[in-house]
């Protein structure tokens, strides 16, 4: 039978704290998916849903109108979401004109693997956990027929079990002249209170195995759950993700400015990065290219054909004498603006103080100090061109059929510019992805100690990779490029990055940015004294 589905997205999902800050906890990544999108694959193809919008509701919205236009799906706004007169119960009354058939009810972050009925009878779902203090729990017979549903902390009957938050409601018009004649008390309890009135018809107990992404400890096994080894590496950051369906991939970042440049420059490139298919306020998406990141399938022979035809793409600037006075002063405002204030941020972040400090048993100066000895004009003498902004292995793909490359995630300007870069920024980048490889960061393949002023560190490499910086010092001098200017430049984005990444990564980050800086100032002799 096809039926309707009532998923309520309105709260604020309080209980994963700071993960939900910028996102619908709807939208929180299971997988490299949506948790939603998870939710709609348990359901058939042809299932109609109602939702409640509320917290960053809008980024419900947007999402569902890139990622799955093909589904009925209505969308009910619902005001006050927080604070007096809000609830689950209220949610659901808002939507009630348009759950007046046999529905299910299904949380926002309800995963189960099992086939799931329809609601041609009364059901409550059900799993089993150590600890039932949190968990509103039901009471059933040993016939499977559920007798009583428990609040939280009042677990009565004998051996009951959590509710998970998925029912079929059959009996809907006794279960919403419950909701309706018992308001404040329905506002209060959610879809329990008009379950409780579904007793007497009878409700059968329907065990799940279930994964609850509402709190933070489960939400981390069932990410790890939902893994797969061919998964894309992504390094997580609060205000922005990528998500990869079946077709699609879609781009969310909480900064509009980010995602209108995206699609801008997305037409620039147009020949070197997939083609956009649709783009709102905070999201992009575009079609989903075949091929394996670098980072999976590099060997020399690839590598060398990716850095020639990256050279097609840096594309030269011809740029008039006060387009080049305007270049250089992005230049500096971007390297040497951006370290002083990103390096601050990351002292602020991770409750550091700059200081002289020992790095795996060797004495450096303060950061404060090698900074100021940097020679900002050579930094800033960049070369102007086309650029991608974020040239590292992850955001390669590579199609060994085709033997074709696409860019992914470009940056969305350098400065204020969408069209014009410094080249060198891309070389620097593709350096620091050789040294730093994100997969084994996934992983957690690296360790760091920080006491006193006292710093140790050390991180997995793949060999291969080190072959590849290796070739690739090589090819940069044989290609015309300054090879010394493009390890300065590695060291710069690892101390620009290191405030904007998770504890403890972000101390690694830092620690080799410090020691690159200092040997790559020592080793080419135009700083001031270090010692």
């Amino acid at each position: 039978m096809s039926y309707t589905v009532f998923i309520p997205t309105a709260g604020t999902g309080s209980r994963l704290g700071g993960i939900t800050k910028y996102l619908n906890k709807s939208l929180v990544s299971i997988g490299n998916k949506p948790t939603i999108t998870r939710i709609f694959e348990m359901f058939p193809e042809d299932t109609k849903f109602v939702m409640g919008l509320g917290y960053k509701g809008e980024l419900v919205r947007e999402y569902l109108s890139l990622a799955h236009p093909e589904k009925d799906i209505t969308l009910v706004d619902v005001y006050p979401y927080e604070g007096p007169g809000s609830g689950l119960g209220f949610t659901m009354l808002c939507c009630e004109k348009y759950l007046q058939e046999p529905f299910i009810f299904c949380s926002c972050d309800t995963l189960v693997t099992e086939h799931i009925p329809a609601p041609d009878h009364n059901w409550m779902g059900y799993d089993s956990r150590d600890n039932l203090s949190q968990y509103r729990t039901i009471s059933f017979t040993s016939e499977s027929k559920v007798w009583q549903i428990n609040e939280k902390g009042k677990n009565l009957g004998t051996s009951p079990e959590p509710y998970i938050g998925l029912a079929g409601i059959h009996d809907y018009k006794s279960f919403w002249n419950a909701m309706e004649n018992h308001r404040e008390q329905a506002i209060m309890e959610g879809e329990a209170l008009g379950l409780r009135q579904l007793l007497p018809h009878g409700i059968s107990a329907q065990k799940f195995t279930w994964f609850d992404t509402g709190i933070t400890v489960e939400l981390e096994a069932t990410q790890k759950r939902y893994h797969q080894s061919g998964d894309p590496n992504i390094l997580p950051k609060a205000d922005e993700t990528i998500w990869f369906l079946n077709d699609r991939v879609i781009k969310f970042s909480d900064n509009t400015s980010f995602i209108a440049n995206r699609v801008r420059r997305a037409s620039l490139l147009e020949s070197f990065v997939p083609k956009i298919m649709g783009h709102t306020k905070h999201m992009y998406s575009y079609a989903y290219v075949n091929g394996d990141v670098m980072s999976k399938c590099v060997t020399l022979p690839v590598f060398s054909k990716l850095l020639d035809y990256s050279k097609h793409f840096w594309t030269l600037a011809d740029l008039t004498e006060d387009g080049e006075k305007e270049f250089h002063r992005s230049c500096m405002k971007f390297y040497k603006d951006k370290t002083y204030e990103r390096v601050q941020l990351f002292y602020k972040n991770f409750n550091k103080t700059d200081a002289v400090t020992i790095i795996n048993d060797k004495k450096y100066p303060t950061l404060q100090f090698m900074l100021d000895s940097v020679d900002w004009e050579y930094v800033a003498d960049g070369m102007p061109g086309q650029f991608h902004g974020d040239f590292h292995f992850e955001n390669i793909l590579y199609d060994k059929e085709k033997n074709t490359f696409c860019f992914l995630d470009w940056r969305q300007s350098f400065d204020k510019s969408i069209s014009v870069g410094d080249i060198y920024y891309d070389l620097g980048k593709m350096l620091h992805g050789l040294i730093m490889c994100h997969e084994l960061v996934a992983k957690n393949l690296f360790e760091v100690s920080w006491q006193g002023n006292t710093i140790r560190y050390d991180f997995n490499r793949k060999h291969i990779l080190v072959q590849c910086e290796a070739f690739y010092y090589k090819w940069l001098k044989e290609n015309g490029f300054d090879d010394r200017k493009t390890k300065l430049m590695a060291a710069l984005i690892f101390l620009n990055i290191c405030g904007l990444h998770e504890y403890p990564y972000s101390l690694v980050l830092y620690a080799l940015g410090k020691e690159m800086l200092y040997n790559n100032l020592k080793e080419y002799g135009y700083e001031r004294n270090l010692e």
